[in-house]
């Protein structure tokens, strides 16, 4: 294991890309703890006593909504904007043709998420001003305090957006990923703290921490099987003559992925019910609006059904974005390759989609499961101190991994070794 620690650091390029994001995570915590003037920090404090959603919602943020700082916004709004561009590019046929025109039409579309997350931004930072000003937490007032606000909030949106972009041209990892990793991460210590003087006080048994924890060492074990599990479809390749060799002749196999779509669904089912939540709660003096925040608080039975069919349907849905059947089919039979029993073409477009959908299906209510267990356990026990459950271990061993799978291809490529043995 050493020695593999030591080979990061012989390649050049990968030396740099870890440099790089080790650099710009230092940069993220940073900005976080960076406060906003005019913020009753004590009031401010006792919001998130009660944890709720507003816990939820600062744990993607890595604590910096409770602290208010220049990133309380999070990355919440960027990942928004991309949810609404995915759905719109089935929908809208200009934004398909882009899709269609690879780097270019690619190009093309990021810009225009991009415009629409500050847009976002700056609902969200009014939103939030305005509901802080109704709470008492905002010790100045008017017009050009609140226009402050609301540009501060979104330059940090957008500053976070950057640098995820960054990461992800420049360094190791899926950008945005890092940076609700990271933000989730950071809040681990505190939260262990707590746990520890709430246990040493009485006030939570041994015995059902201890149950707590072992369900979470399931559920990190179930998450990497999932996430690296394969349905190995075969490949024969036709011998073919060109000129004076003969090409193909070989077996080989696809590898389907059982969790196709990786993280993203996660992320996108959590961004998707802290939308309406996070609007419910700055209108809590109206009866219906408190009753919906409520009821989409993390924990509650609503918040769990809803959570659960969000992560199938775009498991689904981005596995359907990234993996075209019929593509690989017409690839496979311009190159003389067939699965053994199936014809060329058509049917073997047919057979793959089935496979997919089955797999995916699997691994879509495995996700969903290991979701929402922990957070039922957490109700069961009445361990609050800890605000994630399955939706953070998800997205930590998720991003996790891919992160490894990424250094393993670098240093694959030097003929190291890497860290996971075959």
């Amino acid at each position: 294991m050493l020695e593999t620690v030591r080979n990061l650091f012989k390649i050049p390029d990968l030396k740099k890309r870890l440099i790089f994001t080790a650099s710009m995570i230092i940069v993220v915590r940073l900005g976080s703890h960076l406060p906003l003037p005019g913020i009753d920090k004590e009031a401010m404090a006792n919001l998130f006593t009660q944890g709720g959603i507003l816990g939820f919602f600062d744990l993607f943020a890595g604590g910096a909504l409770s602290r208010f700082s220049i990133f309380a916004l999070g990355i919440m709004p960027y990942i928004n904007a991309s949810i609404i561009m995915s759905l719109l590019q089935s929908v809208v046929p200009i934004l398909e043709q882009w899709s269609k025109e690879g780097e270019e039409g690619r190009n093309k579309i990021t810009k225009i998420t991009r415009y629409f997350t500050v847009v976002l931004a700056v609902v969200q930072a009014f939103g939030i001003s305005f509901w802080l000003q109704n709470m008492g937490v905002l010790m100045i007032t008017g017009l050009s305090y609140r226009f402050l606000l609301v540009i501060t909030l979104t330059a940090g949106t957008c500053f976070l957006m950057w640098l995820g972009e960054q990461i992800t041209d420049f360094g190791i990892g899926n950008g945005i990923s890092i940076i609700i990793f990271v933000g989730i991460i950071a809040r681990i210590p505190t939260q262990i703290i707590k746990t520890i003087k709430l246990v040493s006080i009485g006030e939570i048994g041994l015995v059902a921490l201890l149950g707590l924890l072992a369900i979470f060492v399931l559920v990190i074990g179930g998450v990497v099987a999932i996430q690296q599990g394969q349905r190995r479809i075969p490949v024969q390749y036709a011998k073919r003559v060109i000129g004076r060799r003969m090409y193909g002749g070989q077996g080989t196999h696809i590898p389907l992925r059982v969790n196709q779509a990786g993280v993203i669904p996660i992320i996108f089912a959590s961004a998707i019910l802290l939308f309406p939540a996070t609007i419910a709660q700055f209108f809590q003096n109206i009866t219906f609006m408190k009753s919906l925040s409520e009821a989409l608080s993390p924990g509650k039975p609503l918040y769990l059904t809803l959570y659960a069919i969000l992560i199938i349907i775009f498991t689904f849905f981005y596995s359907a974005i990234t993996f075209n059947p019929a593509n690989l089919a017409d690839n496979m039979k311009k190159y003389g390759g067939f699965v053994p029993g199936i014809r060329p073409g058509k049917n073997t477009a047919n057979y793959i989609d089935h496979i997919m959908t089955r797999i995916t299906l699997s691994g879509a209510l495995f996700l969903a499961v290991i979701a929402i267990i922990p957070n039922i356990l957490i109700k069961v026990t009445g361990i609050t101190t800890f605000y994630f459950g399955g939706t953070s271990i998800l997205i930590m061993v998720g991003v996790a991994l891919e992160t490894v799978q990424q250094i393993e291809s670098h240093l694959l490529m030097r003929h190291y070794e890497g860290f996971i043995k075959k």
